[in-house]
């Protein structure tokens, strides 16, 4: 699976209206292969589709990914884009089979299949996926990104002593 190609320049351009003061944050696009992967002109569920990019004073690096759920329910949960909080943390929390994910640090709006709009503390995290994007609504990496994704993210909001951060999500 190639990554997206984006360009440094290009996604400054895309998140400098959002007044971001933040050292680190990561942009994610929502349909980024809306028209060469899945049904064209349509933004699939159950496909990495979209793309992800952490952005730093000195990195600048993508990810295929996933926004949406893996397929379609009542009540699921898509998030609104817009720019949410984030944190390390652990999906699933209260399994043993959890693991280090990043989790919301602050309600997200959600638009829920046949329901509509809902703001609150969801569990809508950024993790790996699993034999498919693996989402009832969270943001997933493909498996065999996420280990390069995560410690990547980590390393840069440790450099720049980052508790959180802003994740901006929009629509291609």
């Amino acid at each position: 699976m190639n990554k997206p190609k984006l360009t440094e320049a290009e996604a400054r351009a895309m998140i400098a209206g959002y007044n971001i003061t933040d050292k680190v944050c990561l942009l994610g696009i929502r349909g980024y292969y809306k028209n060469t992967m899945g049904k064209p002109g349509v933004n699939d569920r159950g496909i990495y589709d979209d793309a992800v990019f952490i952005i730093s004073p000195d990195k600048f690096i993508s990810f295929n990914y996933n926004t949406d759920p893996s397929n379609y329910k009542d009540g699921i949960a898509v998030l609104k884009t817009g720019v949410w909080r984030y944190r390390p943390g652990k999906h699933k929390i209260n399994s043993p089979h959890g693991y280090p994910a990043f989790v919301q640090a602050g309600p997200v709006t959600v638009i829920r299949d046949k329901k509509g709009p809902d703001t609150g503390w969801f569990g809508i995290n950024i993790h790996r996926g699993g034999i498919g994007t693996g989402s009832l609504g969270c943001q997933t990496l493909p498996i065999d990104q996420w280990d390069e994704f995560r410690s990547t993210l980590m390393k840069q909001l440790e450099a720049y002593k980052q508790k959180d951060f802003p994740y901006i999500l929009i629509e291609q």
